[in-house]
């Protein structure tokens, strides 16, 4: 039978109807969330069954069933109808028939379908061998035909789940684990797969059939709205998109908010972090107590025997601080414990957790939340003794944060929290939001704290040092006020309050200045120790420093980074100390450096050389470093225009990345004549091996004799390469410092990373008749940071007027 025959049977079944009655709700505006999905459910039903009736007329023992998602109801615009044909074995033509009247039509709809045909003895068969069968059949819901056999399989279906739960169980949470470790965390991911990310509607449907084998329970707060509003999400992304997608893509999701009626894109993001963030919780609390459940299981027939076979044993209980004990792997409070009367507790509480490792009883959080009471103005030296502890814990200290958050213990003590909770970070070298990169920066912190003389006053700056991101304006300015505020409630002096508000103002300072200045340059050193004041506030920055970029990302931090700031910090501690930075005076050329001068000289063309960079001792290297230190490129060119843009086409057009690049004109031997400059640049491969020295020579007379069209060529690369749709980046940005140097105009350019970028800068530079002193290049994920010390051709810093115009022609120029 064709589908075109099928069709046409079907046609009292009104396939066309269902289609325009579809849709008009699909484009109600009235009508969204649980109400549509259960009017869709229904419609659908209803068009189903009459598809069954038409090919099943005389056909007993057959029933037609809906599972997973569909089974609960919860049909979303572009969701999969997942069917199941159920029959008794009687008259298999007949049963086949049937299923091609009902199949064909769904098809002819463009409804994607996931269909079987099984007896309940084979359903229940596919279920034990797969998971995810068994799974949507505890969802099975009767549509049409045969009650009692659809009623008989879901009772089995059930009692087989609890009978096998034992074992079936820690399959799904190992399968689960797997699946986060692939998809990530929904709560923190910028472009989220609701369905399968961790937190997402596939755990919430898990937590459901855990509930389903009767051995745990999820903790029901909240996790009915989470769900809810992931399927809202859900549906919004299949309404705007036209398609069947779990996948909430960066260009869809202003799109998605405007459908949702929400203000933008970042809200509708911390509406999916907020519910992702109750699903995990719920998971993590359910998961922990299959674990004990299954655990106490497995030893109480043994206990039983060796006390006689009756006497139930008493869990033991372990003291870990006034109030706080441990019970069955879990912290949980002292039977003495009145959290009413003493308004510490939870933070003792949670640094007893903390400091043992062990999670939070979710029973003992919960009294807690509800019996709190506010501390006074300012705490008492105890309560910030605990939140010091605890956030000096570790690894630890997240669990225990993400338990009191979930009961609202955070915000009660902090409130200030509430604005950078769940609060995304758009930007590529961010992995977490803006609260979870705040325990993170703690949690790196606590690895430093042998190191400062101060480590309360660091794992507290690095819990607060993004806390302005809530607010409008530069993070760093209102988180000094905020924090002065926050710092003074919990009981610091004005000295350490003082020193608090100085992290968060400079937390950037180090590594900005590090990787875009010139640490040459008098006036750079001077103004960094001028901000932080102190030797002790720069040993606390410079931890912090590190401790905040290893929480950003792998993009953000490295030993060629790390060794940027400790050189700046050794220079800025010399000036703390009373040392005056002397002006820097031309250092005489190295041996090698003179054999290249003179070889440019004698050659009239450029000649360079490839030295690999001394790797940092292991102790000083970042874990899992990304950004090896790379080689030293030497170039002696004899004096000409167009040096600059040559170089940085050639190093663009091999995959060659910069890292710093120094340009500078070399006093010669007596009795050599010529003028030459010396480019002293670290390059690293951006992939793959680096090319010898002599093609990269051979392209440089090139570039400089105007033969080689390196515009061209990188056109020609860039064209190579498919465009791919994605967030447009904000426009370039151009700047100019004059206080940053009394040796030369420091431009700063910030613009998306591109091949050439560095070749269209220096070009631009080029025609604007100014000379490029040094250059200091910063690559943050897909953004560039680039600061150029530039003179005019006397060699003294450009006038204001005219800087300010060399920057808007660079600006112009790179956003042409």
């Amino acid at each position: 039978m064709t589908s075109t025959d099928v069709s046409k049977d079907a046609e009292g079944s009104g396939p066309s109807g269902y289609a325009a009655a579809r849709l008009r709700l699909l484009t109600e505006e009235a009508r969204s969330g649980p109400p549509r999905r259960a009017a869709l459910a229904e419609l659908t039903d209803e068009w189903l069954t009459g598809l069954f009736a038409a090919g099943a007329e005389g056909l007993r023992g057959v029933s037609l069933v809906a599972v997973g998602g569909y089974g609960r109801g919860e049909l979303s615009p572009r969701s999969d109808l997942d069917l199941l044909l159920l029959h008794d074995g009687g008259d298999s033509k007949a049963v086949a028939a049937l299923a091609d009247r009902i199949w064909y039509p769904v098809w002819d709809l463009g409804l994607a379908l996931d269909h079987s045909v099984r007896t309940p003895a084979e359903a229940r068969r596919t279920a034990g061998e797969d998971l995810k069968v068994q799974l949507g059949l505890l969802d099975a819901r009767h549509i049409a035909g045969d009650l009692g056999l659809t009623a008989g399989l879901r009772t089995s279906v059930l009692a087989d789940w609890r009978n096998q739960a034992p074992k079936r169980l820690p399959e799904l949470q190992e399968l689960s684990a797997e699946r986060a470790e692939r998809q990530g965390e929904l709560q923190y991911l910028l472009e989220p797969d609701l369905k399968e990310a961790r937190g997402g509607l596939r755990d919430a449907t898990i937590l459901r059939a855990v509930a389903a084998s009767w051995l745990a329970d999820a903790p029901r707060e909240g996790l009915d709205g989470a769900r809810r509003r992931l399927l809202d999400v859900r549906d919004a992304l299949h309404l705007t998109t036209g398609r069947a997608t779990d996948r909430l893509s960066l260009q869809e999701q202003d799109q998605v908010a405007a459908e949702l009626g929400l203000l933008d894109a970042d809200t509708l993001l911390r509406q999916v972090y907020e519910s992702a963030r109750v699903i995990s919780y719920a998971s993590d609390v359910t998961w922990r107590e299959v674990g004990r459940v299954l655990r106490a299981r497995a030893v109480r027939p043994r206990l039983r025997a060796m006390l006689g076979g009756g006497a139930k044993p008493t869990a033991e209980r372990s003291p870990l601080a006034e109030g706080v004990v441990e019970q069955d792997g879990e912290v949980v409070l002292a039977r003495a414990a009145r959290p009413e009367r003493d308004p510490v507790l939870p933070l003792r509480a949670a640094a007893a957790a903390g400091q043992a490792g062990l999670p939070l009883s979710l029973h003992a959080v919960r009294r807690m939340a509800a019996n709190v009471r506010p501390l006074p103005t300012p705490w008492p030296a105890e309560a910030r003794e605990q939140l010091v502890t605890l956030l000096g814990s570790g690894r630890p200290t997240v669990e225990v944060w993400e338990a009191l958050e979930a009961e609202g213990l955070i915000t009660h003590f902090l409130p200030d929290w509430e604005r950078v909770r769940c609060r995304p970070q758009r930007n590529a070298v961010h992995i977490w939001t803006v609260d979870r990169h705040l325990i993170e920066t703690a949690v790196r912190a606590s690895e430093f704290t042998r190191r400062v003389h101060r480590p309360d006053l660091l794992l507290v700056a690095a819990l607060l040092h993004d806390i302005g991101k809530g607010w409008p304006g530069d993070h760093s300015v209102a988180g000094e006020i905020i924090v002065k505020d926050v710092a003074a409630r919990i009981g610091f002096d004005r000295d350490d309050v003082t020193v608090l508000s100085t992290l968060v103002r400079h937390h950037l300072l180090l590594v900005e200045t590090a990787t875009r200045r010139d640490l040459e340059d008098p006036a750079t050193v001077r103004s960094v120790a001028e901000a932080v004041g102190s030797q002790g506030t720069l040993e606390l920055l410079h931890a912090l420093t590190e401790a905040d970029a290893l929480a950003t990302g792998p993009a953000a931090w490295s030993s060629w980074r790390g060794s940027l700031v400790a050189d700046l910090v050794k220079r800025v501690g010399a000036v703390l100390a009373g040392d005056d930075p002397a002006e820097p005076e031309a250092a005489a050329p190295t041996a090698e450096q003179e054999r290249l001068a003179i070889e440019a000289i004698a050659t009239g063309s450029p000649v360079l050389a490839l030295r690999a960079q001394t790797e940092p001792p292991a102790e000083e290297q970042a874990p899992g470093d990304p950004e090896p230190l790379g080689v030293e490129l030497l170039i002696a060119v004899p004096d000409q225009p167009g040096v600059l843009p040559a170089v940085a086409g050639v190093l663009a057009m091999h995959r060659l990345t910069v890292r710093t690049a120094e340009l500078s004109a070399l006093d010669l031997p007596d009795g050599v004549e010529g003028a030459v400059l010396l480019l002293n640049w670290r390059v690293a491969a951006e992939y793959g091996s680096l090319p010898q020295a002599a093609r990269l020579r051979a392209d440089l007379v090139r570039a400089l004799d105007g033969s080689l069209d390196i515009a061209g060529r990188l056109a020609e690369r860039d064209a190579a390469y498919p465009r791919r749709r994605g967030v447009v980046a904000p426009p370039p940005r151009v700047t100019v410092h004059p206080a940053a140097s009394r040796l030369a105009t420091v431009i700063e350019v910030r613009a998306q990373d591109a091949p050439g970028l560095l070749f269209r800068i220096g070009r631009a530079l080029e025609d604007a008749s100014v000379r490029v002193r040094s250059a200091h290049v910063s690559t943050l994920g897909a953004n560039a940071v680039d600061a150029f010390y530039v003179t005019g051709p006397e060699g003294a810093p450009l006038p204001g007027e005219e800087a300010a115009a060399v920057a808007r022609k660079l600006e112009e120029t790179l956003r042409g």
